[in-house]
């Protein structure tokens, strides 16, 4: 029998680079993976509860029942679109708000709603995704751009720290929370996706394995945390890094 033989499981930005893997990992296992996305036909807005009840609502009335969420919304724009790239000294309030509610807050609210759901019923499993950040702090020299003044220079925006930092501790809260609901997190390293190679190369030389990750390298470990393979495991995080954070 497959590991998530009929498990309906929400994905909540499901039409991203690695909420696609999840999904397929998950379809792959022979559960049911409904995407949650503001780019998904299906609108979820993670932000708003109302939006989060509807898609409960519809997802019952689909498949009358759900076993899993993966918290995997978050906002974070490419390092090399010239964009997100706000230093502590001038990140607006707005900035900070923008990129802690969708990828805390929303985590919060889809395990409450969805959390709630799930406790009062059969039980079933949380993943948040992480991040390797959540753990180490970001190396800002990798960021580093030529001939721009230090005041200008890119940044990994705290807010991605805080965000996944904060992940971890939500992880422990529900873990003990709801006996019935396992809650458990995935701290991925970097993924290989048409990065510059001045980046790619600084970066390969601090992990251990000499490598980015591959886009579906996460897939196994998804599937584990979803399923009873991981029965009698709950509040852990596993970090997936190649060995970045080891040394």
């Amino acid at each position: 029998m497959p590991p998530l033989d009929g498990k309906v499981i929400i994905v909540t930005g499901g039409e991203g680079l690695l909420g696609q893997q999840h999904m397929a990992a998950i379809r792959d296992a022979g559960g049911v993976a409904i995407s949650a996305d503001v780019h998904h036909e299906e609108c979820t807005d993670v932000t708003d509860p109302d939006s989060i009840r509807a898609l409960l609502k519809l997802t019952l009335e689909w498949h009358g029942r759900v076993d899993g969420l993966v918290n995997n919304a978050s906002h974070n724009p490419k390092m090399e679109d010239g964009k997100g790239f706000s230093r502590l000294e001038t990140m607006t309030l707005d900035e900070w708000y923008a990129a802690l509610d969708v990828g805390l807050t929303g985590a919060f609210l889809c395990s409450q709603i969805i959390g709630k759901h799930m406790a009062a019923h059969e039980g079933g499993v949380i993943l948040n995704i992480a991040s390797v950040l959540s753990v180490i702090a970001p190396d800002q020299r990798l960021y580093r751009k030529p001939g721009i003044p230090e005041e200008a220079q890119p940044v990994k925006p705290v807010t991605y720290s805080v965000e996944k930092a904060g992940l971890l501790g939500l992880t422990k809260y529900l873990a003990t929370y709801w006996p019935n609901v396992r809650c458990n997190a995935l701290s991925p390293g970097g993924v290989f996706n048409g990065q510059p190679q001045d980046f790619v190369g600084q970066l390969t030389a601090k992990i251990p394995m000499g490598r980015m990750a591959r886009v579906d390298e996460y897939r196994a470990a998804v599937v584990f945390l979803l399923s009873d393979q991981s029965s009698y495991m709950t509040g852990h995080n596993m970090v997936l890094d190649g060995g970045l954070s080891v040394w």
